[in-house]
């Protein structure tokens, strides 16, 4: 394994500004491409985003919920590379778009109960409902890339974004694929786990990357470097999440403290604690996630074992490398030095985020 390269906290400040300054009109162009007269699904898609409640009434102060990482680093990379923001702005809305067509399904594929507070799409309309909002938000994403081309981007850069765009999408249904049949296999190598995460989580942050890079005329090099380094934050990015799953603070994350070893997710701490064990402590590992049971015994004994194995510290450590390998690939290229220093504050943010 890679030594692990040690990131300084973020400067909270920065990355808060950064995050905000996008916001509002990535929102505003979600909501310009699900404004669609006369058509009624699109309101379950409203209702996903959490700008209306089951019965179609729109929330007040509702702001579509979650982080909105991708399109805020298509935007940052956009402007890094010498670009208007506007010119990837139709990009960035439809990278949330895609972003939440996936969450849609996952919810259904992980018969999960609520997100962000309340009940998932799925248990409100049923499944059939929600496959068929899924499957439209993501062709109104692909609809809404298009519209670069109205902010003034060639088309022929209009068509590489769309690419981009549609080959991350294969990139992350295959990295789905893997994830789902991990549930069925007794063990994992930490090899077949990222070859997972580089598709299910790295492979779209590496396109709101590249597509910035695309839609601020940069060429071939500065796309390629600008797409490495958001995929390598995405592998950062995973890899934290893992660790919040195991061992995030419920007030913080929303979720139960091991709320991941319940649900037997074969994420990277486990992973790693498989191909460190000694036998013994292996097969245990095994039988534990094996079983149904999810009782405190067993947790407790699955965190006994991860400590053992040393998992959390190799987890951090993981991301911190993946994370700082992100911010070499951007400086491969000229870069603002200001947005860069940005990147730079998103990278870190990746790794020491409790959220």
């Amino acid at each position: 394994m890679v030594p692990a390269m040690r990131l300084p906290p973020p400067d909270t400040a920065r990355v808060d500004e950064v995050l905000s300054r996008y916001r509002e009109p990535v929102l505003a162009a979600m909501r310009q491409a699900l404004d669609r007269q006369g058509v009624e699904h699109v309101w379950l898609m409203r209702y996903h985003l959490g700008w209306e409640d089951a019965a179609g009434a729109a929330i007040a102060a509702a702001d579509g919920g979650g982080k909105m990482l991708r399109p805020s680093l298509c935007l940052l990379a956009c402007e890094a590379a010498g670009g208007d923001a506007r010119r990837a702005l139709a990009a960035a809305a439809a990278l949330e778009l895609v972003h939440n067509f996936t969450l849609i399904h996952d919810d259904i594929e992980d018969a999960s109960a609520t997100r962000h507070g309340r009940e998932t799409l799925w248990r409100v309309v049923g499944v059939p409902q929600a496959i068929n909002a899924g499957d439209g938000m993501f062709v109104i994403a692909q609809r809404t890339l298009l519209r670069m081309a109205e902010a003034g981007v060639e088309p022929g850069r209009v068509l590489d974004a769309s690419r981009a765009l549609n080959e991350a999408c294969v990139a992350l249904c295959e990295g789905q694929h893997a994830d789902l049949g991990f549930e069925a296999r007794p063990s994992v190598t930490l090899a077949e786990y990222e070859a997972m995460i580089a598709g299910k989580t790295a492979s779209l942050l590496g396109a709101a990357a590249a597509i910035g890079g695309i839609a601020a005329g940069g060429d071939a090099a500065t796309v390629a470097a600008l797409g490495e380094c958001g995929r390598r934050l995405g592998m950062a990015f995973q890899i934290q999440d893992d660790v919040l799953g195991i061992w995030g603070e419920a007030d913080i994350t929303g979720k139960p403290v091991a709320d991941d070893i319940r649900s037997r997710k074969k994420s990277f701490p486990v992973v790693y604690a498989r191909e460190h064990l000694d036998a013994d402590a292996r097969s245990r590992l095994e039988r534990l996630y094996a079983t149904d049971a999810a009782d405190g015994a067993h947790v407790d004994e699955v965190l006994e074992l991860l400590e053992r194995s040393g998992a959390r510290a190799a987890a951090t450590g993981a991301a911190a490398t993946w994370a700082r390998s992100g911010i070499d690939a951007a400086r491969e290229i000229a870069l603002d030095a200001e947005k860069r220093g940005d990147i730079e504050a998103l990278a870190s943010f990746f790794v020491h985020r409790s959220a």
